[in-house]
């Protein structure tokens, strides 16, 4: 049975792997943070979020849902409508 996230979940792990995987400063993790330009992730990068992203809900990105991904929030709105 599938586990259900709430979109604050969502974000909560997200965050833990921006910060601890990507190194990325707690500072600079926000809603409307821009993945590449905010961030500064590159598409490898992505694609090892999208995997690690996979692990955690069981569900897979297609690549079309990641490229319409931007933003945190963007992230977070697509893995829950997925779940």
């Amino acid at each position: 049975m599938d586990k259900k996230f709430s979109k604050e979940e969502i974000y909560t792990n997200l965050c833990q792997i921006l910060e601890t995987e990507f190194e990325i400063e707690k500072s600079l993790l926000n809603e409307n943070a821009n993945l590449f330009d905010d961030l500064d992730l590159d598409s490898i990068d992505v694609v090892d979020l999208a995997v690690r992203l996979q692990q955690y809900t069981q569900k897979r990105l297609s690549p079309e849902e990641f490229k319409q991904i931007k933003t945190i929030n963007d992230v977070v709105e697509t893995l829950y409508s997925l779940l």
